[in-house]
């Protein structure tokens, strides 16, 4: 199928590896005009290159912490007028809410609530004055169902949701889609993380906790961010125009209900 949008310039926030890499490489592969950011410079020029290579075009990259306004500016600098932005960034810790203290949920709210909100309000204008924008924000599937370690993530990306939720419905008629996907167990960096941390705290191997959520699993794997990337890629494309302010979730059939 061809997504009609070649030619287009998207921004992909924490592209150097994982989910967002996943989807810079689908919208690349797609004739895109990809600008990755990552905060480490060795890592976000290479991944760009590596990606750049495989698609056969150049992308684009800049070294910047997208949680920050410094970082969001250098971004913006970087790729001033994307049609597309897929919003992402690094979870905050697991844990117990008991040891938060306020400063933990600021830097969880400002990076997964307020950081996605205002990269938003800087594009969404001119999206609409194009008549074509795509916008994705990468949450989690502890929206749908809560996880009870991840209580920072659950609540910082729940409000990002609901202020999408009203978003959403006020610029689709501009043909402007604003959606969020939300990825269950993926091969990542992020995913092994909390694994090490269950694993500590549980006093089991790595390999048990990895196991015992293999096998929780209806898939009975993980999933593969180019799989996350290709999903992305369509609701990025011109035939997503009616798939608007959606919570979609790829999990492998995690979650047990029915809505």
């Amino acid at each position: 199928m061809d997504l009609g949008i070649e030619g287009r310039r998207a921004l992909v926030c924490a592209a150097s590896k994982g989910l967002g890499r996943g989807c810079a490489e689908a919208l690349a592969r797609e004739g895109v005009d990809v600008m990755i950011c990552a905060r480490t410079e060795t890592e976000v020029a290479r991944a760009a290159a590596e990606i750049g290579a495989a698609a056969g075009r150049r992308v684009g990259w800049v070294a910047c912490d997208i949680t920050t306004a410094e970082g969001r500016a250098a971004a913006l600098a970087a790729c001033p007028a994307p049609d597309i932005l897929v919003n992402n960034a690094g979870g905050p810790p697991p844990g117990d809410f008991h040891d938060w203290d306020r400063d933990a949920w600021i830097r969880a709210l400002d990076a997964n609530m307020l950081t996605p909100i205002e990269l938003i309000k800087a594009t969404i204008d001119a999206m609409v004055v194009r008549g074509f924008g795509r916008i994705v924000n990468i949450t989690s599937s502890a929206v749908k169902a809560p996880i009870d370690t991840l209580g920072l993530s659950n609540g910082a990306r729940s409000g990002l949701t609901g202020f999408v939720a009203g978003l959403a419905r006020k610029v689709v008629r501009h043909n402007v889609t604003i959606n969020n996907l939300l990825p269950g167990p993926f091969e990542t960096d992020r995913l092994r993380a909390n694994f090490a941390s269950l694993a500590k705290a549980g006093g089991k191997s790595l390999e048990e906790v990895r196991q015992a959520r293999i096998n929780a699993n209806p898939a009975k794997r993980f999933g593969d961010p180019a799989e996350f990337g290709a999903a992305c890629a369509y609701l990025c494309s011109v035939h997503a125009g009616y798939i608007a302010g959606q919570n979609i979730l790829l999990d492998g059939g995690a979650y047990p209900g029915t809505f």
